[in-house]
């Protein structure tokens, strides 16, 4: 049989066996020296040497009991083993050499063979049970060679007892090899019952839903962060306490009631439940409970170590948010609304660019006013109509190209008076843009197409409500204090209505007749997808008339070692 492994040796079970066996050597030792003074006192006789034998045997044993109590040694056959072993084989066989009268010490070799069978590998348990045996069969030879006792008794008695020693060391070491599997069964089963409720607890402590352990008595042994802000209870941080105390317990009366019903139909229960806590708005909830098995019966696993009593059934109880699970669906809808805008948009732009084609030639054999009027008016519409077609369909597009890369940058200032440039070169009869760079050599996260169209869509809005004056319009760029970047379109429009200003992201909402409503939405779908916010506010600017309110629209570009931001609610558009 192989060396038994360290880990198992190194056990308290070892460890306490061990201890035992240097125990009890101490206690043989003491023993020894007590039969030699009834030596003396009965036969007024003594052995110097059996005296001499046993103090020393006292004072070695002491010695290995105060300096090796702390882990077992090694198995392999080093010094230590011949000190431990060896000492006690030659104690014995020196004490039955020197024995006065019928004293038998030969017994004491059980305590060297369990401990080499217990504490060693096989192959040195039965080596010293082997070294036992001859040492016996050796006296039983001097028996003979003085004429003491039967000669063949003599032989049989050695040869009995060495048998019984071998049976007594196999046995000793297999039950050892016994108990050190099932200590490393034992320690991994441990193991994976630790690791197992650590998963546990970090699941159940970062889920979105609520999580509650209660008793028949509405006591919580157990909350996870979400639940006790579902409770309402900010300042709830400690368990165990109970739903039907406090101020808020009539609030939460219908989880009582929802757990009480629970316990006795004993099955799990399903329902929605609504928390209305004082000046705040209703917390909608649907809960579900289940019944831990009773830890009393049969085969019931084992329950976690809550503050419950061992014999009591728990109640589990989830609580999901309803405000969440109505977002989400929101979401979807808005997913399946954005890919049918898509479609839709995809089926009209031909029979519009029919419409459109159809249209000018007709155009071509109008003479009379009205009816060229007529035919203008159908032309604007229908390039009404392809802006409305193209922005729904550049939102899809937007929402198909990838993440940008962290690494991918832009220089802020060379970037806006390029697009300006660009923006004013469309059409030169366009008023002067004003452009004040103020950013430096400040790197934003941003895809140079996508800033360009956001730059577009903030100019051509402004100059739609600018008005007449030289410097109605400027952009400009700057840096906060802590290096954070931001771009601002500004113009002196007049201020927007309450009503307009609340929906002004929204898509297709407008305050034109002619306009498609989609462009600020396109912004802030590109400026979101780069970690990026853009607001609205109404601020003075220095101009040639003084200080003028306008209207001004800032991107704030986030810093370029932030994550980007989730992606908005139209993400699953499909073209």
């Amino acid at each position: 049989m192989a060396l038994l492994p360290r880990s198992a040796l190194d056990d308290r079970p070892f460890v306490r066996l061990w201890r035992g066996f240097l125990t009890g050597r101490v206690m043989v030792a003491l023993a020894l020296l007590v039969l030699q003074g009834f030596g003396l006192a009965l036969n007024h006789t003594w052995e110097p040497a059996a005296l001499a034998i046993c103090l020393a045997y006292l004072c070695g044993a002491l010695a290995l009991r105060v300096w090796k109590r702390h882990a077992p040694p090694s198995p392999a056959l080093g010094p230590q083993w011949l000190v431990s072993i060896g000492m006690d084989l030659a104690v014995v066989c020196a004490l039955q050499w020197l024995q006065a009268g019928g004293m038998n010490y030969t017994p004491l070799f059980g305590l060297p063979i369990l401990l080499a069978a217990v504490h060693g590998t096989l192959l040195l348990a039965l080596g010293t049970t082997a070294i036992v045996s001859l040492l016996l069969l050796a006296w039983a030879w001097w028996l003979n060679a003085h004429g003491i006792g039967d000669e063949a008794q003599n032989y049989l008695q050695g040869a009995l007892a060495g048998m019984g020693y071998f049976i007594v060391a196999y046995l000793a070491h297999e039950l050892a090899a016994r108990l050190v599997r099932e200590q490393q069964h034992a320690q991994q089963s441990l193991m994976t019952a630790q690791l197992q409720s650590e998963v546990s607890a970090l699941v159940i402590q970062n889920l979105d839903d609520g999580v509650l352990v209660l008793d028949e008595h509405a006591c919580v042994h157990m909350a996870n962060p979400a639940a006790l802000l579902l409770l309402g209870g900010k300042h709830l941080t400690a368990v165990p306490f109970s739903l039907t105390a406090g101020t808020r317990s009539a609030t939460w009366q219908p989880l009582v009631a929802l757990a009480q019903r629970s316990f006795v139909q004993g099955h799990a229960q399903a329902a929605d439940v609504y928390l209305q806590y004082p000046d705040e708005s209703p917390v909608a909830l649907h809960v579900r409970t289940w019944l831990t098995p009773s830890r009393t019966a049969p085969g019931a696993p084992p329950q976690p170590a809550l503050t419950a009593r061992t014999d009591e059934r728990l109640c589990v109880m989830f609580l999901h948010d309803l405000r969440t699970m109505q977002a989400r669906l929101r979401t979807e809808k808005l997913a399946a609304m954005g890919r049918m805008s898509a479609a839709v948009a995809h089926e009209i732009r031909n029979p519009l660019a029919a419409i459109t084609q159809a249209n000018a030639l007709l155009e071509e054999d109008l003479h009379e006013p009205a009816q060229r009027r007529l035919a203008q008016m159908v032309r604007e519409n229908a390039e009404r109509l392809a802006r409305i077609v193209d922005d729904v369909l550049d939102i899809a597009r937007v929402q198909q190209q990838a993440q940008l890369a962290p690494d991918a940058t832009l220089a802020l200032d060379d970037s806006v008076a390029r697009i300006c440039g660009e923006w004013q070169a469309q059409e030169p009869n366009r008023r002067q843009v004003h452009v004040a760079l103020h950013a430096g050599h400040a790197q934003v996260a941003f895809d140079a197409e996508h800033l360009r169209r956001v730059l577009y869509n903030l100019l051509d809005n402004a100059l739609r409500h600018q008005s007449r004056a030289p410097d109605a319009l400027q952009v400009s760029t700057r840096t906060t204090p802590n290096g954070q970047a931001s771009l601002q379109v500004w113009s002196d429009g007049a201020p927007l209505d309450k009503s307009v200003e609340r929906h002004l992201f929204e898509p297709f909402f407008s305050s034109q007749s002619r306009s498609s409503g989609l462009g600020l939405y396109i912004c802030r779908e590109l400026c979101q997808r780069h970690g990026a916010g853009i607001s609205y506010q109404r601020l003075p600017r220095p101009t040639r008339r003084g200080d003028v309110e306008g209207n001004a629209f800032t991107v704030l570009f986030r810093p370029t070692t932030q994550p980007a931001a989730a992606a908005s609610l139209f993400d699953t558009l499909v073209v």
